[in-house]
Order: C-alpha cells, then structure tokens, then sequence
C-alpha cells in the first residue's frame, strides 16, 4: 500500500536536539539511497555505495538504519502508529468500518503531499519482490494495533479468539488499502488515492 517513506509526519516529531539530528540524518541517507534505487534498482544498489554518496562509513550507516530494506520500510511503525491513533480519535459512535476509512486519510495525505516520490515507492516493492514481502511482514504491525482498537469500539474482548469481528474488518480494510494503492498506481496517480480509497471500502458497503 502507498506509504512512502517520509522525514517525519503527526506523532513522529523527534523531541530531543540528539533525536531531530537523528531523524535528519536518516532523512538525508534515504534520499540518496532512492536516487540511487531510481537510477539503477533496489536490487543492484549496495549498502557501501549508499554509504559513500551519503559520506558515511559502513559502520555508520548500520547505525541508523538495520538493514537496506529499512531505508524503504523504516518508518512504517510509526505510520502505523499514526493510523491507529487516527481511528481511535474518530467519533465513539460511528461505525468501525467507517473509521478505518477515515484512518486510512493518512496514507492519502502522504501520497497527497509527494505523489511522485510516493508513486516511485509503489512501483518499487512492485517490482523488487524481497521488498515486497518485507513490507507486507511490518505492516503485519499495523493489524496488531488495530485489532484491538476495533474490539474496543465493538465492546468485544480482544484477546477472545471466538470474536473474529475486529480481526475481519481490520483484515478487509487493509486488503482494501492494498487495492487501491494497485489501481493509484496503475493510473500513475491521475485519480487521487482519497478517491480511491473511498471508493474500494466502499463497495463493500454498497
């Protein structure tokens, strides 16, 4: 689904002069790695040639980032932590599913704010297949914070494996969210990924 990697966004603002410097820096070697992955692929692009167009030794670079894919992936914790706190804002008294909905208005809002860079994310894990499956391992993540966000507003008990409720939309939302990130960039972004969005989780309303 379209969430690409971004400085930072509601929620992530670094607190500390030691964590903005951080959070810089990881900003700064991100956009040189997604040059170079624009210019010759994930797949060919190495940790040492990343770090030497960033200045940094190979050591350094490990110590902001764990591995390559986390140059991609590494702030997907936090956009989904941003997605859950979205949903637990919405109105007590609206119905779940329509909250997903509108807690998904934070992925449209990052690919609304950089659509090419955002596009260029999409088309990547497209075609790097261990990209692919590493992402869809973090945004496991995503599901584990929003299933019991979804039991609270349904009154239900989050660790009852009976109740599959929350588990079943939280799943169909995010299996929504991936459609309409594959027809966004299909169109290459003409029609928005609001629109989208809106118009996959609603036809299972229909």
């Amino acid at each position: 689904m379209a969430d690409a990697p971004r400085p930072h966004g509601p929620g992530t603002t670094p607190s500390t002069l030691r964590d903005r410097t951080r959070q810089a820096m990881r900003a700064e070697v991100s956009a040189v790695a997604f040059r170079l992955f624009a210019e010759q692929g994930f797949d060919k692009t190495t940790v040492d040639q990343i770090a030497a167009e960033a200045g940094l030794s190979r050591a350094t670079f490990f110590r902001y980032f764990g591995t390559k894919e986390d140059v991609v992936l590494g702030n997907l914790e936090d956009l989904g932590r941003e997605i859950a706190a979205a949903f637990a804002a919405r109105p007590a008294d609206e119905r779940p599913w329509d909250s997903l909905l509108r807690a998904f208005d934070v992925l449209a809002q990052v690919n609304a704010d950089d659509p090419d860079r955002s596009l260029a994310f999409v088309r990547m894990l497209s075609d790097t297949p261990s990209l692919k499956a590493r992402h869809w391992e973090k945004q496991q993540a995503w599901r584990d914070l929003l299933v019991p966000e979804v039991s609270r507003r349904l009154g239900a008990d989050p660790a009852d494996a009976e109740d599959t409720r929350a588990r079943a939309l939280v799943a169909s939302a995010l299996a929504c969210a991936e459609v309409a990130t594959d027809a966004w960039k299909a169109c290459d972004g003409k029609t928005p990924y609001s629109v989208l969005i809106d118009r996959t989780m609603g036809a299972l309303t229909a």
